[in-house]
């Protein structure tokens, strides 16, 4: 609230002038295509995207704004002070009006240019920007000392957002280090300690659908369809023998654990839920169904989640272009087998580990997606000055 204060308080009776965009500054395109980029060039290469290349020949010196001229239209924005080449088809914009703060058009365009353009390309076959779309953009001038302080305002906020984010990301990456590490630890056990089977002699056979034999809507679950962070099915489609994908063969039964065996899916996996009993997997994944006289269904879930069972799949892996492990490798890796009894109680254990990780994993992007939103607000309050009619 004080925040919003000082800001209304700032913009009390500011009076604005409204210019174009070509009215207060120079729009043009570079010249320079990706055959131009060199990782060992000292000045930035701005194309259309949100990366940063190299160049070892600089186009313009000067302050600008960059945004592309097609894809990620009105989502990419560099502010850029100094030397850089540009690609063709991503457009620079130099003030050039002494009326004009370059940082406060950036914060500006920011946060009103996506709207603006993309009602400009409503109906276009291809969504790209023309120069002129870009010299028509409205833009609010109040003075300079408001336009300063408004960056002054937005520099801290994104500095601030910036660093909670490192924060949030950091404190994410420890906790998921602190998890793997007792994971693996709960999981270790010496040869003879305990007795050691390969997967393929402690799990079931499964079986494949006959499509021609059945006419039911199935669930299918591709190899996009697990989540790599959470581990869980994060989405799937209604599949019948009409368009049931060829590589829609395996089904599935409650407790199943799934493990994507080929990239770029690789190593995606989850343990199947009633909800998803009696569906179809794809032939990307390997099934691996417990037989209970000597193991858990989740006691194989954690040991194909152990950074062991990850090192085994790397040095086992074949193909370069595309990667994967036959189902007969992943078989053939073996675990340790305690009793049941003991089996349950370090499952207990991991369950409550995988349940706070997995809220952290959830509850920190989301703070992080809060502190966006937040920062956004309180940009678009500073910029939205009405506009006088004439």
């Amino acid at each position: 609230m004080i925040m919003r204060n000082n800001i209304t308080e700032l913009l009390k009776g500011v009076e604005v002038e409204w210019k174009t965009l070509g009215e207060v500054a120079e729009v043009g395109t570079g010249n320079a295509n990706r055959q131009d980029e060199d990782e060992h060039g000292q000045y930035p290469f701005y194309v259309r995207s949100k990366n940063i290349l190299k160049s070892k020949k600089f186009q313009f010196d000067e302050t600008a704004i960059v945004i592309p001229g097609e894809g990620g239209i009105g989502d990419i924005f560099h502010y850029i002070e100094g030397k850089y080449a540009l690609h063709q088809r991503a457009y620079r914009i130099h003030v050039f009006s002494n009326k004009l703060n370059t940082k406060y058009l950036y914060y500006l365009m920011c946060d009103k240019f996506k709207q603006y353009i993309l009602t400009k390309c409503v109906g276009a076959t291809s969504i790209s920007i023309r120069k002129p779309m870009l010299e028509q953009f409205q833009i609010p001038i109040p003075t300079l000392h408001v336009q300063t302080a408004i960056v002054c305002i937005l520099d801290t906020f994104t500095a601030l957002t910036a660093e909670l984010t490192a924060e949030l990301t950091a404190e994410l990456t420890t906790r998921k280090k602190q998890y793997n590490y007792y994971r693996d630890k709960l999981l270790s056990f010496k040869e003879d300690e305990v007795e050691w089977k390969a997967l393929e002699n402690i799990t079931l056979p499964t079986s494949n659908i006959k499509w021609k034999e059945t006419d039911r809507a199935y669930k299918y679950i591709d190899l996009t369809s697990v989540s790599r962070e959470t581990k869980s099915i994060i989405g799937t489609t209604e599949i019948t023998a009409i368009n049931a994908p060829s590589r829609a063969q395996k089904i599935v039964e409650e407790n199943d654990v799934i493990f994507a065996t080929t990239r770029p899916t690789l190593q995606r996996f989850t343990l199947i839920e009633k909800e998803f009993s009696e569906n179809i997997a794809s032939t990307g994944y390997c099934v691996l169904r417990a037989n209970r006289n000597y193991i858990l269904p989740k006691w194989i879930y954690y040991n194909i989640s152990s950074t062991r069972f990850n090192n085994y799949v790397n040095e086992n892996q074949s193909g370069t272009a595309y990667p994967s492990i036959s189902d007969v490798k992943v078989k053939q890796f073996k675990i340790p087998i305690p009793p049941l009894k003991e089996q349950a109680r370090i499952v207990e254990i991991l369950d409550k580990f995988d349940a706070l990780t997995n809220s952290i994993t959830e509850g920190l992007p989301r703070e992080i997606e809060l502190r966006q939103k937040q920062y956004e607000y309180y940009r678009n309050l500073l910029l939205d000055f009405p506009k006088v009619q004439e």
